[in-house]
């Protein structure tokens, strides 16, 4: 249980400095790398690439290997950070608002909070999302109803259950030990994102296909040792491969079905904003990720 609460502690950390490099004229790239650089520094892993969403995109934007953007005045930024300690998980979130949407950030946080309240041995799914869709519902806003959170185990970084945002009529009922990550978005938009442009980051889902291409065996080799399960990003990888071969051999580890490729998650309305909060719990023992 030691490397789930240190590598929550490290997470945590991470994201609470991540704040500071988040602020208008700030180079998107560069918060990730100081951020990222901090994990390290402390101890940890990353479980998954730093996440960095603006505001309609509600997840998953990566830091991409040939784009950089600087934040504005008015964006609704995410930080979504996640650390591992030999495989164990620490996943949070928060949203910094570089403009005036305090009451949406209110709306996510304030969910977090209800629901840690009752995330508790015999507590039902449907009871969490409930929680969460009435705070949201309560400040005027929407649940997104197609996200939410999940368990966690170790190199995995989603697996059952899936923790809904909204009363799913889900009655599985939460147990003593379980690890979840309980992750409430609030949205002025339509509360439904969909899968957009690909995020560069990647996972592998099936180790057991014959890889072709002689780039995509080189570099399944180096990601099945270095990140084994875990979700990665292409960036990540520009320093031990050139960006021809690395292109090659990702797109063929993704047509053989051996890669997953995210893709951007952003709400359906273009002009809304999303904002999320997000804790790593052990239920009944400890909230990992909170300072």
């Amino acid at each position: 249980m030691k490397d789930w609460i240190k590598a929550g502690e490290i997470a945590a950390e991470a994201r609470e400095y991540g704040k500071k490099w988040i602020k208008p004229r700030r180079s998107h790239r560069v918060a990730t790398e100081k951020i990222e650089a901090k994990i390290l520094e402390l101890g940890g892993e990353l479980a998954f690439p730093t996440q960095i969403s603006a505001n309609n995109i509600a997840a998953h934007y990566n830091s991409l290997i040939n784009t950089d953007y600087n934040f504005h005045e008015g964006d609704v930024i995410k930080l979504d950070v996640g650390v591992h300690i030999n495989g164990a998980i620490g996943d949070t979130a928060i949203t910094i608002d570089l403009g005036d949407n305090s009451k949406l950030i209110k709306a996510s946080k304030n969910a977090l909070n209800a629901s840690l309240d009752i995330a508790t041995p015999g507590t039902t799914l449907n009871d969490i999302g409930r929680v969460i869709e009435e705070e949201i519902n309560g400040l005027g806003f929407k649940p997104v109803k197609n996200l939410g959170g999940h368990g966690l185990d170790r190199w995995q970084i989603h697996t059952a259950p899936s923790v809904p945002n909204f009363a799913n009529g889900d009655n599985t009922k939460l147990t003593k030990g379980q690890i979840i990550a309980i992750e409430p978005f609030a949205s002025n938009g339509e509360g439904m994102i969909y899968e957009s442009k690909s995020s560069e980051i990647y996972q592998i889902i099936n180790n057991q296909k014959k890889v072709r291409l002689e780039s995509g065996r080189e570099i399944f080799k180096f990601i099945s040792k270095k990140y084994k399960t875990l979700p990665f990003a292409k960036r990540q990888l520009i320093k031990d491969f050139n960006q021809l071969k690395l292109s090659m051999g990702l797109l063929s580890l993704k047509k053989e079905g051996i890669l997953h490729e995210f893709g951007i998650l952003s709400e359906k309305r273009k002009n809304s904003l999303v904002s999320q909060s997000e804790h790593t719990v052990i239920i009944g023992e400890k909230i990992t990720t909170k300072l």
